[in-house]
């Protein structure tokens, strides 16, 4: 069964997680993404413990579902060939800073020379034209300009960085669909587009549709910051034997942790009332839980409060996700057999299309293991492969 975007070609000159990320996603869902890298190689492929060179586990779990092709685009030959590629893509997408990307001829003039009805897609720090444009950026940099570092930072005693790179994978995510968006819009046009998808604009809206909060509406209602989630009091509540994520949202639902906890009087304070009311007083709401949960085990919690319709759950360390018996059930790790790098580990997309499901159709590839079948795929003869993999424009994996 086809995915949905099979017969759909991506040129993906990104690089790291945020541009892999986006692409892969598209490759599971059968585009035919190649990936061409540089004579070094993708940075992320150096990351990490891996069986050999180049291989490492980043790499292998964002770079799945494409080939890969090594051109060295300081050169001319290379540069032709990948605009040659071009014209037979759908879709061309880089994660260079814009001054880097028209340095080497790629800009959106050259490929729509070539290919009209391209969608030439930007990923990379900051919008072009705005006063930042030139600055490079990587995911720490964003997580701390953004405000990120700073909202995380007033529940843990001064600014962190989220322990994931949040802005990359968001950002990557955010690229995804607007590929998505431009390839519907040419379906219906016949046209195709240049887009930008910058990090930091797109973290702050990511960030604000909470955080304006107060400032939200003119004149002012509040400062700028959701109560709720900046409180110091949100925090897995203690248990006997540990904690627990509890939110209760709904009148219903804090009534009835409120009585299976002994003290269904709390609902009665007028803080506590109804919704509005106990979004400005949170923080003592949240206090008044974390005094009640160690009176019974994590279990025990979840046996009484479940049946009622309340949200709970224990908490998962990294490794329990592994054994989680929902995840289990779905398949959400499976192994599968490298040919290089033998067995290991996967994680599946996450989303379910019943009728054109993705797929893995192929593993993360060995850097410039396909040069040489795409650049025939291109139109390009065993003599003219030959004379651009001698002259290193080019380069096949051995």
């Amino acid at each position: 069964m086809n995915g949905a975007l099979s017969g759909y070609r991506i040129i993906d000159l990104t690089s790291v997680v945020l541009g892999p990320y986006a692409m892969q996603i598209l490759g599971d869902h059968g585009a035919d993404v190649i990936k061409v890298e540089s004579p070094e190689g993708d940075l992320v492929r150096q990351i990490g413990n891996g069986r050999s060179a180049q291989m490492g586990p980043i790499h292998l779990q964002v770079n799945r579902n494409k080939r890969s092709i090594v051109l060295d685009l300081k050169k001319p030959d290379a540069r032709k060939a990948l605009l040659r590629l071009a014209e037979t893509a759908d879709v061309f997408v880089h994660s260079m800073r814009p001054q880097a990307i028209a340095a080497l001829g790629l800009g959106d003039a050259e490929l729509r020379a070539v290919n009209p009805r391209i969608v030439h897609a930007g990923a990379y720090g900051f919008r072009a034209d705005g006063p930042y444009g030139a600055k490079p950026a990587f995911d720490d940099v964003i997580q701390g300009i953004s405000g990120l570092a700073d909202i995380i930072g007033r529940q843990a005693g001064g600014p962190r960085y989220a322990p994931t790179i949040m802005a990359d994978k968001t950002t990557g995510l955010t690229l995804a669909y607007a590929l998505l968006a431009a390839l519907l819009h040419r379906e219906r046009t016949g046209r195709g587009q240049r887009i930008e998808v910058p990090m930091f604009e797109t973290m702050v809206s990511f960030l604000m549709i909470e955080h304006l909060w107060g400032r939200t509406l003119d004149p002012l209602h509040g400062e700028i910051g959701y109560n709720r989630v900046l409180s110091p009091e949100r925090k897995p509540y203690p248990t006997r034997d540990g904690h627990i994520c509890l939110l209760p949202y709904t009148d219903r639902q804090w009534r009835s942790f409120f009585a299976v906890a002994g003290r269904p009087e709390i609902m009665s304070d007028p803080r506590f009332c109804d919704l509005n009311t106990r979004a400005r007083n949170i923080a003592e709401l949240y206090a008044e839980a974390a005094k009640l949960t160690p009176a019974r085990d994590t279990e025990e919690w979840m046996a009484l409060l479940e049946p009622l319709g309340v949200p709970v759950t224990r908490i998962n360390r990294l490794q329990d996700l592994l054994l989680d018996p929902h995840l289990v059930a779905g398949g959400m790790f499976f192994e599968t057999e490298h040919p290089s790098e033998g067995r290991m580990l996967n994680v599946a997309p996450p989303v379910t299309l019943v009728a054109s499901p993705a797929a893995i159709r192929r593993p993360a590839p060995r850097l410039g293991q396909h040069t040489v079948e795409i650049l025939g795929e291109a139109g390009f003869g065993s003599d003219d492969i030959a004379a651009m993999l001698a002259a290193r424009c080019a380069i096949q994996a051995a």
